[in-house]
């Protein structure tokens, strides 16, 4: 196998469809998951929670659920005062109650935890424990939690003028951040024969993994050592919390995070669950499991969105953009909880100029407590972006519609130049490149846009049609790769990443990686680049992620951030690794290194093809022939702080077609073209695409988190919630361009998290231009076929 066509293909590198390596071990059952696990002695944990969202908490009694046998401890905020663990840091630098103190905040708050010798008798002895309310009122509105007269609905914050984020205004306002020239926006506005406006709400949804939020937490006394398996996608993160709150130095505390069973973003911040199980384990001193039902997860674990928007558009009267204002009331719920890096409390809401040369823009976004469950964590997208994607494509659309101009061609007029990168947006973030209108031609041409046009009209012009016909189109630019320690960190960490590589004697390699796989393929994606790096074949080299005791320290994975940051860590690592094999080449060889050629697999002496090593025999000589005064071994570690972010894009175009009795959208046809940079693996861009869609289409059809006036969660369970089968899951067209980041060390952009942004949208685009003709300008998720016939009614057309 000499050919280096051969011996490349042998490699299974960069570019090659190869199969997952660790779907062997997925598909027979074999993976390791929280609630697998289980520990000689270990104890289980079960939380009282509050029925009402605003109450004072007047009396708990715990006496009968003591009473139970196989009941050890019932846990108040009482309990966890002397350990000044009642509260505990958001990421997002507020404080947020580990379990209730004297209030609950929202429905489903943390109350008391029971430990017990199994989960049956927790279960039982939570029923037990009594807990007396006084209700308040409550506020599930933000705009109402900003009235004068709103109740307080953070007592513990009475008389704080300033937060994390800057000065409050109000007792419910957690901050205002604004970005962008506000008076260069004002001007263009007043200058401007053009101008549209469009309020929409993008609604709260939640990313339900199929594997909800636990740990086991085990804390051994002799030793003073604390291990906690955990459902964790910043396992470094989650070390570095639990030592601050706990006072264990960071070294005898080890995170584990082992297989995990979907993230998007979920499973990025800190819960009250797992501080609980880990006080219960320190002091009773024995491992303490506990692991949420679904109620539990969707309730009260880490919501996205909930954001209402405000957005206008200035214009040329042939549609030429001159600016941009941006007006949003954020809902955080009871706590900020945020998962944003520190210096952007509205995590990168301001890429929503989006995809378009747009010389002035302005956006400002208010954050406010509600007697809603925490979170707004990046669901499946980078921090803030869908909600920044959604709104500069609704108003393009609005913006088409009311110049009566196409919306491909108001899109074409209004991108950014290929010629224009690295380009600086209004708000001041470097897009690094891009190829706008190549991809939309590619799309236009694929699904012929002028056909569908034309069958359109027609059908507008038959009064027997029974259907409405949408045609949507999104073409967006995401940002992800967080990030450079310059302007990103979490508590203070920057989100840079690493990687540690190990090639042994015979060929083979491990690779230690910060991040962590919740499904992206990372143990088949980290070896081919390391196998193109370094001329090892990707199926000799292990990859293993999860273990602070042996992973290097990194900051995780979410925000489609594992290849833009760890991808890149990997092949600065496998370069160092490179560098000195090439001297042990250019000594076995009896060469200068300047001499040396690498190709694929090996180095040859330059001119005299015949004269080669094989980075086997360097492996093999790196242990027992190194040059003099170079040591041995084969090993690198290299932490990777990106200088910027990365931008990959997407045009995606989908049509319905609206059922005029039942309201009923059907998506007829789903193109779908992403440019990701560098693909490592197509096949697996692939799937990811497929599934960031499939949950886009869940978020825009039918996903949503209602609450009625008391605080009460009107859909939190699978039964109410709507999650996707097969049966409603449309089919995908996927496509691609390449346009390679010119800062990534091999070029790669990312991609998991593109499909979910695009596709929502693009979504809403299409129904709302079913429509269009009839004046509708905008309809709010989700398009439910009642929320549809609801609209067709009141359009006169059902």
């Amino acid at each position: 196998m000499n050919a280096p066509a051969e011996r490349a293909a042998a490699l299974a590198g960069i570019g090659e469809s190869r199969l997952r390596k660790e779907d062997a071990r997925f598909i027979q059952g074999k993976g390791n998951y929280v609630d697998d696990m289980k520990l000689p002695g270990m104890l289980h944990m079960d939380i009282v929670r509050s029925p009402l969202a605003h109450a004072r908490i007047k009396r708990i009694n715990k006496d009968a659920a003591l009473a139970i046998p196989g009941v050890h401890a019932v846990l108040t905020a009482d309990d966890l005062k002397p350990l000044k663990l009642h509260w505990m840091p958001t990421l997002a630098g507020d404080v947020q109650a580990v379990l209730a103190d004297e209030k609950v905040h929202f429905q489903m708050q943390e109350v008391a935890v029971v430990i017990a010798d199994d989960r049956y008798i927790a279960a039982d002895a939570v029923e037990a424990v009594e807990v007396e309310y006084e209700e308040l009122p409550a506020v599930v509105d933000p705009f109402a939690a900003l009235k004068p007269d709103a109740p307080v609905l953070r007592e513990d914050l009475a008389g704080k003028t300033e937060g994390a984020h800057g000065k409050r205004t109000h007792h419910n306002h957690i901050f205002t951040w604004e970005a962008g020239d506000k008076a260069a926006a004002d001007a263009a506005f007043a200058a401007a024969p053009v101008k549209v406006r469009q309020k929409m709400y993008y609604p709260r949804v939640h990313p339900c993994p199929l594997e909800t939020c636990g740990c086991v937490a085990s804390f051994d006394p002799v030793r003073g050592e604390l291990t906690t398996w955990m459902t964790s996608q910043a396992p470094h993160v989650v070390r570095t919390v639990v030592s601050m709150l706990s006072g264990l130095p960071e070294s005898k505390v080890r995170i584990i995070s082992p297989d995990i069973g979907g993230g998007f973003g979920n499973k990025v911040g800190v819960y009250p669950g797992y501080v609980c199980a880990i006080v219960a384990s320190i002091v009773l001193g024995r491992p303490v499991k506990w692991v949420e039902d679904r109620v539990e997860n969707i309730s009260t674990t880490a919501f996205a969105r909930d954001y209402h928007m405000d957005g206008e558009i200035a214009a040329t009267a042939d549609g030429r953009i001159v600016g941009l204002r941006v007006n949003v009331v954020a809902d955080h719920g009871a706590f900020d909880a945020c998962a944003d890096p520190s210096k952007y409390p509205a995590g990168l809401f301001h890429v929503c100029s989006g995809s378009y040369d747009i010389p002035a823009a302005y956006c400002r976004v208010d954050g406010v407590y509600t007697n809603k469950a925490p979170g707004g964590v990046a669901y499946r997208c980078s921090f803030r972006v869908t909600e920044a994607v959604y709104l500069i494509e609704r108003m393009v659309d609005v913006l088409a519609q009311q110049l009566k101009m196409d919306k491909a061609e108001i899109r074409r007029k209004n991108f950014i130049r290929r010629e224009q990168f690295p380009y600086r947006s209004p708000f001041g973030l470097e897009y690094d490149s891009g190829n706008y209108h190549a991809a939309l031609d590619k799309v236009l041409a694929a699904v012929d846009y002028e056909a569908l046009r034309a069958e359109q009209a027609a059908k507008r012009a038959d009064p027997k049609s029974t259907t409405l016909m949408g045609i949507g189109l999104c073409t967006f630019t995401e940002i992800v790769g967080a990030g450079p320690s310059k302007m990103c960190d979490i508590l203070g960490v920057g989100m840079f990443d690493s990687c540690e590589i190990r090639v042994h004697p015979t060929g083979s390699a491990l690779a230690r990686m910060g991040t962590i796989t919740q499904g992206q393929g990372h143990q088949t994606t980290y070896a081919q680049i390391i196998a193109t790096e370094l001329g090892i074949p990707s199926e000799v080299i292990q990859v293993e992620e999860g273990d602070t005791s042996t992973a290097p320290y990194g900051l995780g994975t979410y925000g489609s951030r594992s290849t833009p940051v760890a991808g890149a860590a990997i092949a600065m690592a496998a370069r160092k690794i490179h560098a000195k094999a090439r001297k042990i080449a250019a000594h076995l060889l009896e060469v200068g290194e300047g001499d040396l050629d690498w190709e694929i697999d090996r180095f040859k002496v330059r001119g005299d093809d015949q004269r080669f090593k094989t980075m086997k025999d360097i492996c093999w000589a790196a242990y027992h022939e190194a040059p003099p005064g170079l040591e041995p071994g084969l090993e690198a570690v290299h932490y990777y702080d990106p200088p910027n972010f990365t931008f990959p894009f997407g045009i995606y175009l989908t049509v319905v077609d609206i059922d005029k009795l039942t309201g009923e959208t059907a998506v007829r046809r789903f193109y779908a073209l992403d440019d990701c940079g560098t693909r490592i693996n197509p096949m697996i861009i692939e799937g990811q695409i497929h599934g960031g869609l499939t949950e886009g289409y869940a978020v825009a059809m039918g996903q949503q988190m209602p609450f009625d006036a008391q605080g009460n969660l009107l859909g939190n369970t699978l039964m109410d919630y709507f999650l996707p089968t097969a049966v409603e899951t449309p089919k995908w067209e996927t496509d691609y361009t390449v346009t390679p980041s010119p800062h990534h060390p091999i070029g790669a952009k990312g991609v998991a998290e593109s499909p979910h942004v695009g596709s929502i949208p693009c979504f809403t685009n299409a129904v709302v231009d079913a429509f269009s003709h009839l004046g509708i300008t905008h309809m709010d998720m989700p398009h439910t076929s009642w929320r549809v016939w609801r609209q067709l009614k009141q359009s006169g057309v059902a």
